[in-house]
């Protein structure tokens, strides 16, 4: 089965984004705090930041009064969702339509959202932070919680099985007085981010090289991405060049570009203008702010060079993205 797969070019619908009349901020990212809020109905495990959260959820059961589709943006909780019916799921500035049943992965890294097509949806949604799986493991280092990865699979039948089956353990363990419960659910988890990975084998930009040089790109990525998404229009974003994240990083500008260019095959500066541009797609798609206001708020001093940096990379100015 073969997934469809959407380039940027789509235009948001009324579940999907609903405009702020406010111009001084995009949608903040959502909490874990923020879900169970949403969701008074659930029931709660721990919260504690430091221990970490895990839970577990039948699809069908998360929205009993009729609730829209996932609002648009980052969370900072990590997701995997086993899912049965027609749906899209917008991902950074990308579009994804699962035909029968899908496979999601989300990060915290990067902002998404999902959209049912269909009045019945089943399945699975598995959240938890990243403090739960401290000493077992780095849960962010598998390449479709990071930004370039495929965090979207359609499955078939056999493969649908198998993960509900393990979404259905978790759940079991999850509601048992075990003990040691946790640490069955983490393996659990790891099980099926195991399983998808030989499902569908990964193209991760971040490939294995050396372990430094590794670490090092990996870094990188993180500090780029956590510059995003922009928040206001007044603080423009602080690294914009190699030299700003190699003094962030505290490493030579050359060996901090070898070590990207070694790992990922393009440059330290294409990376940050490929990650400066994803921005300002969705800036434009999901944001009522003015294109001077995205232009300044991605550190362009001039409207003019932002529109000359967007149409030199996509040949389309702002504004004819903007009206697509």
């Amino acid at each position: 089965m073969t997934i469809n797969f959407i380039l940027a070019n789509f235009a948001p619908t009324s579940s999907f984004f609903t405009p702020d009349k406010k111009r001084d901020k995009m949608i903040k990212t959502e909490t874990v705090e923020d879900y169970y809020a949403k969701r008074p109905f659930l029931k709660t495990h721990d919260l504690n930041r430091e221990v970490g959260h895990f839970n577990v959820f039948r699809i069908e059961n998360l929205s009993p009064d009729g609730e829209e589709a996932v609002a648009y943006g980052k969370k900072d909780y990590f997701k995997i969702c086993v899912v049965s019916g027609k749906s899209k799921i917008h991902y950074a500035d990308k579009s994804f339509e699962i035909a029968e049943n899908g496979l999601l992965f989300a990060s915290p890294f990067i902002p998404y959202n999902w959209e049912p097509l269909d009045a019945i949806q089943e399945g699975f949604s598995c959240i938890f932070t990243e403090p739960f799986f401290e000493g077992f493991g780095d849960i962010k280092k598998y390449p479709f919680f990071q930004p370039g990865g495929y965090p979207v699979y359609e499955l078939n039948e056999e493969e649908t099985v198998q993960l509900k089956g393990m979404c259905a353990q978790l759940m079991d363990e999850q509601q048992s007085n075990f003990e040691y419960k946790d640490d069955v659910l983490r393996n659990l988890v790891f099980q099926m981010i195991h399983t998808a990975l030989k499902m569908r084998p990964s193209t991760s930009i971040l490939m294995e090289k050396t372990d430094a040089k590794r670490r090092i790109t990996q870094l990188f990525m993180e500090l780029l991405e956590r510059q995003f998404p922009v928040s206001n229009t007044i603080d423009g974003i602080p690294l914009r060049s190699a030299s700003a994240f190699a003094g962030q990083m505290a490493v030579h500008v050359n060996h901090l570009n070898k070590s990207v260019k070694e790992t990922t095959n393009k440059t330290t500066s294409e990376l940050i203008a490929e990650r400066i541009m994803r921005e300002a797609k969705i800036m434009l798609k999901h944001s009522t702010w003015a294109i001077s206001e995205i232009a300044y708020s991605l550190g362009f001093e001039e409207a003019a060079h932002f529109s000359a940096f967007f149409k030199k990379h996509l040949h389309l100015s702002p504004s004819q993205f903007r009206a697509a």
